[in-house]
């Protein structure tokens, strides 16, 4: 492979009618929030999905500091969630005063181990916040049971996860809430962006009043009442219509772009399994359970020596695939081990989430990665280090 060649991680797709109704809401004379590409947008999530209610929100974080603000969380909540994960999924309950109880991922995946978690609830625990990594499921029987259990919430971080199944159930659709993103980088985007997914009547009224800035001017709206108020807490966490108007561009093409996204993926898949013990990495494991909507693949680097320093293998692949032209990044910084965290508890250790944080790589995946590519990247992997 040439070494002038360039291929980025990500590459935002757009699909040629995004800015027809960006203007089309301009023209419509209504670019604030909850106009017609809103509803358009959170209509196709309910009836595609079965959504029970669909909120968009500025981004996955404001639709988890939603859900936080929708179950209550006070100062001395406990709240289980992964080490492995992006700050926001910390952050939403921090900000109430909730105190972060770390889970270890599993030794199979990136993923919440689930079998560890029932150990870790207490008489404070408030909610579990399973993370869907990559778009794969977390076996959420398991922690739905424990939810029933201990009468607790459950909060999917499904920030990854669009249009993916946990046994035939869509994710963000089992807990009691979802929170989705559609920042660039994920399958379907508005540059920006996020849901909320209401999957229990009991906060049916109270996300909307929330959403709108804690007054249930939408009920106003809808002639259900005479005059609107400030009723509860809230801030402004849903997007103007111009975003909603981006997304509804690439909803249109939902399937098409799962479609290439998983050819890419069963690309990479299928050409590095025959040379990834010779290039001793360990490929993505899909559940039975769970479906794979290719939001990511990664690799985990497991050559000698990687385990204990997070030296070695994965920074000879990082510069070797720079040297010929290819971004490719490692992920999540375990939270425990985090400058904020660690300087406030030192109470729990997640060896899994520092394994992965060590080794785990993502390779580029956009649509318009053309298959030549991703086996040229793939053929980079099983090449000495002095063979280009």
């Amino acid at each position: 492979m040439p070494n002038t060649l360039s291929i980025p991680f990500n590459k935002p797709y757009a699909t040629g009618k995004e800015l027809e109704y960006i203007q089309d809401a301009i023209n419509r004379g209504h670019i604030s929030g909850n106009g017609y590409y809103t509803k358009k947008c959170q209509n196709f999530f309910q009836e595609h999905y079965g959504f029970l209610k669909c909120l968009l929100t500025t981004s996955c974080t404001d639709a988890l500091e939603m859900a936080a603000i929708l179950i209550n969380t006070q100062p001395g909540d406990e709240i289980i969630l992964p080490s492995f994960t992006f700050v926001s999924t910390a952050n939403a309950f921090a900000l109430r005063g909730a105190k972060l109880v770390f889970c270890d991922s599993r030794a199979d995946h990136p993923g919440i181990d689930e079998d560890k978690i029932e150990d870790l609830i207490t008489e404070k625990t408030k909610a579990i916040v399973p993370v869907h990594y990559a778009g794969v499921a977390c076996d959420m029987d398991k922690i739905m049971a424990l939810a029933e259990k201990y009468n607790l919430f459950v909060i999917e971080d499904a920030a990854q996860a669009i249009d993916s199944y946990y046994k035939g159930k869509p994710l963000g659709g089992i807990g009691h809430l979802g929170c989705f993103s559609f920042h660039e980088t994920k399958n379907i985007s508005s540059g920006e962006g996020g849901m909320l997914v209401v999957n229990d009547d009991r906060f049916i009224e109270r996300s909307e009043i929330i959403w709108e800035k804690g007054t249930n001017r939408q009920a106003f709206f809808r002639g259900e009442i005479d005059k609107y108020g400030w009723v509860d807490i809230g801030s402004s966490f849903l997007p103007s219509d111009m975003i909603a108007a981006f997304l509804w561009a690439q909803l249109e093409h939902i399937y098409e772009i799962q479609t290439r996204r998983l050819e890419i993926w069963n690309q990479y898949n299928e050409t590095l399994k025959p040379i990834a013990n010779k290039a001793e990495i360990r490929l993505p494991f899909i559940p039975d359970y769970a479906t794979n909507n290719a939001h990511m693949y990664y690799i985990v680097a497991e050559g000698r020596g990687q385990r204990a320093e997070g030296k070695g293998q994965r920074d000879r692949i990082i510069k070797k695939l720079k040297d010929n032209g290819v971004q490719a990044v490692i992920h999540y910084q375990s939270l425990h081990n985090s400058k904020f965290y660690s300087s406030k508890s030192k109470e729990r250790e997640c060896p899994q989430s520092d394994y992965y944080s060590l080794n785990l790589l993502r390779f580029p995946l956009f649509i318009g990665l053309d298959t030549t590519i991703t086996k040229n990247i793939c053929k980079l992997m099983e090449c000495k280090d002095d063979e280009k």
